[in-house]
């Protein structure tokens, strides 16, 4: 399934407080949950490990379809793909395997992929263990079936990790089969506040623009949520209605708006995923209304 909005579209990240004491039991009810609130994408959760059967991913995909949900999965938290150890690189490589095989069996376009962390090396060394080994994760993933399916770099919180918008943009330089993951809420705390202003949006999305292929600047994968930060970067998710923490997203909307572009956003927000969601969608909807 591709976005044939043409436009940006929203959905949660896993399962909300209230799908469970709506009654629901597990991720399987969650594409009929989604529909019902008027949203269109849902990212399936494996931070901590691939554990979905391959039979329960299929199930899962004819849900989805059946009410029109756009699928992502999140990879197993613990990737590194900057380790200075090759065999937690090499595992890593294993673990985006299994994530891309269930992605495969529930029809899932696109895997959530985090980039590891700096660690006692340079950014630079840590970029460029990353590079080679997301270089061979894709030529692995190409030769098991799975070229069709996004890798999606994600940009991270904390300032020790790799994963700044640079570093991103510059993964994602590697291939057309590459998508960047530009979490708002961690670059917001891994600058320690560095997305207040419009123009701070701005030229984040001025550097997808300028130095990616324009599928890739246009329809980027996204996460939002406010969160809570300290000098070394991202502490806490919160809720969208916690309006003391950052990054607001109007700002982001009325951009997305004005500049015709058509990300997936999912909501990570603390429990309130799916309301919040439905709530920067309005916001979106609105500012796209004014244009």
């Amino acid at each position: 399934m591709k976005n044939e909005k043409g436009c940006a579209i929203f959905g949660p990240a896993g399962n909300s407080d209230d799908f469970f004491e709506a009654g629901n039991k597990s991720a399987l009810e969650a594409p009929a949950w989604i529909r019902k609130h008027g949203l269109d994408c849902y990212e399936y959760q494996c931070g901590h490990g691939v554990r979905i059967s391959e039979d329960a991913a299929a199930l899962l995909g004819e849900k989805a379809r059946e009410h029109g949900i756009l699928l992502s999965v999140h990879a197993p938290y613990y990737i590194s793909l900057s380790s200075t150890e090759a065999e937690k690189r090499d595992n890593s490589i294993t673990y985006i395997l299994q994530t891309l095989r269930a992605a495969k069996a529930m029809g899932a376009d696109r895997i959530v992929v985090h980039s590891g962390s700096c660690g006692k090396i340079t950014r630079k060394e840590a970029l460029s263990l990353a590079s080679d080994t997301l270089t061979r994760a894709l030529e692995q993933a190409e030769k098991e079936g799975y070229g069709d399916i996004y890798i999606c770099p994600e940009t991270m919180g904390k300032v020790n990790q790799l994963g700044n918008v640079e570093e991103v943009i510059k993964l994602c330089q590697l291939s057309d089969r590459l998508l960047p993951t530009i979490d708002f809420g961690h670059v917001n705390a891994q600058t320690i506040g560095g997305l207040k202003e419009k123009e701070d949006f701005a030229k984040l999305l001025d550097a997808l623009e300028s130095k990616l292929n324009p599928y890739q600047a246009r329809e980027f994968h996204a996460h939002y949520s406010r969160i809570e930060y300290t000098k070394a970067g991202e502490k806490k998710h919160h809720t969208y209605d916690e309006v003391e923490f950052e990054p607001d997203f109007e700002p982001l909307a009325e951009l997305l708006a004005e500049r015709g572009l058509a990300p997936r956003i999912i909501c990570e927000s603390a429990g309130t995923q799916t309301k919040d969601s439905v709530a920067i969608q309005e916001l979106y909807q609105r500012k796209k209304e004014n244009q």
